[in-house]
């Protein structure tokens, strides 16, 4: 009888002293209070009493940073809100070196963004957000490499602005459009009279040429039934009429 529960009870508690540490985990091992050791996955025996564990997640994690109101360089209120791609590249750091690495990061990427939104202009923050994003990432991850951390990619999600602010961009962009079609139309119009005035150039310096095109241009406009054309004569032309006409009578 005795040994029967003598061996119960050793079955017990190594049931209880088996832990399991997955594949994406990495298991840390105390003794008396004391780190010795990296578990990696599979069973791992954790003596009751005496030893303790801690499993760390060495998978990619997201943190959305929540909304931040900063001010901009030239004095502009806007809202940015971020999300940050991390993994845990040392176990041991991320348990030993900071109370709550998950809650740490988050907090010092806000203040990380803020401070960055504050260095630029608005029309900065709004044309190269890329780099913006690059930059904090640069900065988190140098900061958390003390902490076992990689920061993998910074993404800046939104960019929020007061609605007064909107409105004056959005008059600003209509006004730019404006002004483009404006150069574009005078572009056209200048490239359009500089082929005429070189048509004119041609015509005039070839005899004939240019009664030649008027020619051509009744003809094209007579080809239609329903327009009526008015033709104005050369006031040298009448004149030599009126010289003929008389001519006749007086013979």
């Amino acid at each position: 009888m005795p040994y029967i529960i003598l061996g119960t009870l050793t079955f017990l508690i190594l049931i209880i002293s088996i832990k399991q540490v997955n594949q994406y985990e990495r298991g840390l091992k105390f003794t008396l209070g004391r780190f010795t050791g990296i578990m990696e996955p599979g069973w791992r025996i954790i003596i009751p009493i005496f030893q303790s564990y801690s499993k760390v997640d060495m998978r990619v994690k997201a943190v959305d940073v929540p909304d931040q109101k900063a001010i901009t360089r030239d004095n502009v209120s806007v809202t940015v809100n971020a999300v940050i791609y991390y993994r845990v590249d040392s176990a041991e750091k991320a348990i030993l070196e900071v109370e709550n690495f998950r809650y740490a990061i988050s907090q010092y990427a806000q203040t990380t963004m803020r401070n960055i939104v504050g260095e630029v202009t608005l029309d900065e923050l709004l044309a190269n957000r890329d780099k913006l994003a690059d930059r904090i990432r640069e900065i988190v991850d140098k900061e958390t490499d003390a902490w076992g951390l990689k920061v993998n990619n910074v993404e800046l999600k939104d960019v929020s602005l007061p609605a007064d602010m909107e409105r004056t961009i959005g008059k600003q962009a209509e006004a730019e459009r404006e002004k483009r079609a404006v150069i574009i139309n005078s572009e056209g119009e200048l490239a359009a009279a500089q082929n005429m005035a070189q048509a004119a150039a041609m015509l005039s310096a070839v005899p004939g040429a240019l009664h030649l095109r008027t020619l051509q241009s009744i003809n094209d406009v007579s080809s239609d039934a329903s327009n009526t054309i008015i033709f104005t004569v050369p006031l040298e032309t009448i004149k030599a009429f009126e010289g003929f006409a008389k001519h006749g009578k007086s013979a």
